[in-house]
């Protein structure tokens, strides 16, 4: 059983017992989250929204927060002495996928 959700503007697959990053949310460790923009869900036969699924949920339990490590964005025009680094970490709230009803 599967289901594809909506969150942070980005589409995930999950199933159940799946961990999954998603962009900082600002909950507390051991809470619940439930998502219930459900694009589409396979229980033995595939369910697909227009543009949601009527009725379904995923819930799941924050694990924890913290941030991604450090990616480097380098530029460099070549023959114009042009240089440019910046750094990037990414916030998230780590998931864990309890329940899809």
């Amino acid at each position: 059983m599967y289901a594809i959700i909506k969150a942070s503007g980005q589409q995930f697959k999950v199933q159940e017992g799946d961990v999954i990053c998603f962009d900082k949310m600002g909950l507390e460790p051991k809470s619940e989250v439930e998502f219930t923009e459900v694009l589409a869900l396979d229980d033995g036969e595939l369910k697909i929204g227009t543009p949601l699924v009527e009725g379904a949920v995923v819930k799941g339990e924050v694990v924890n927060e913290g941030r991604d490590k450090k990616v480097i964005i380098f530029k460099k025009r070549r023959r114009k002495d042009s240089k440019l680094k910046r750094g990037f970490r990414r916030d998230f709230t780590r998931v864990r996928i309890t329940k899809i009803a």
